[in-house]
């Protein structure tokens, strides 16, 4: 994809569906990757995913998000804003399935393209949080995350539904040797907004060593 820059000639858009397919390519068995460090839009909390929490949360992270690619297409470096993702855990001695829902760990994620400077999204954050009424705008932080290997699964269906694809997973590592080494990490390569259950798509990724 392309657009036209302020001399009249054709600025490529960066995708990085496109330009690191590696990242976003799953398979519906388990495999080993390795997975480059990326910088982060994040936002975390504590709430179940259909808490006005979550939502706020969402609202917020795309705001910047947009904010930053709208300010990067002046400067004739445009891109498409990636997927959203995220990272789920709990604390405590019971399991996750069996954690309250209103006691999920989340922490959002939408990773941003290696031109992106910290300093300005700093800038854009304090400019959107003094002209929005959205508070959570605040709370956003911009972070370098590097997984490395992992073992990930593209799971097909609900996200309810993910405990077939996850024990795959934990199948996997137990005949690798390999134990988890961070958290349970889920990149939304399709909108549930606009895709029937069946057919979200969802790859399900754990760092380990």
């Amino acid at each position: 994809m392309s657009t036209i820059n302020s001399q009249g000639q054709e600025a490529s858009k960066l995708d990085l569906t496109k330009a690191d397919k590696s990242y976003y390519l799953a398979t519906p068995s388990p495999q080993e990757v390795e997975v480059k460090a990326y910088w982060y839009l994040t936002i975390s909390g504590v709430s179940a995913p259909e808490d006005a929490l979550f939502t706020q949360a969402i609202e917020a992270i795309y705001k910047i998000a947009y904010s930053v690619k709208f300010y990067y297409k002046t400067q004739n470096q445009d891109f498409v804003v990636p997927k959203m993702e995220a990272q789920w855990w709990v604390e405590g001695d019971l399991p996750f399935d069996q954690t309250p829902r209103e006691n999920w760990h989340w922490k959002i994620l939408i990773p941003m393209p290696d031109y992106v400077k910290a300093g300005h999204v700093s800038a854009i954050q304090k400019a959107k949080l003094e002209e929005s009424k959205i508070l959570r705008i605040a709370e956003i932080r911009y972070e370098k995350i590097n997984e490395g290997k992992s073992v990930q699964i593209l799971h097909l269906g609900s996200y309810d539904a993910e405990a077939p694809s996850i024990a795959k997973v934990f199948s996997y590592l137990s005949s690798k040797g390999l134990e988890v080494n961070g958290y349970h990490h889920e990149i939304y390569l399709t909108d549930p907004m606009r895709t029937a259950e069946e057919k979200l798509k969802t790859i399900i990724r754990y760092p380990v060593r």
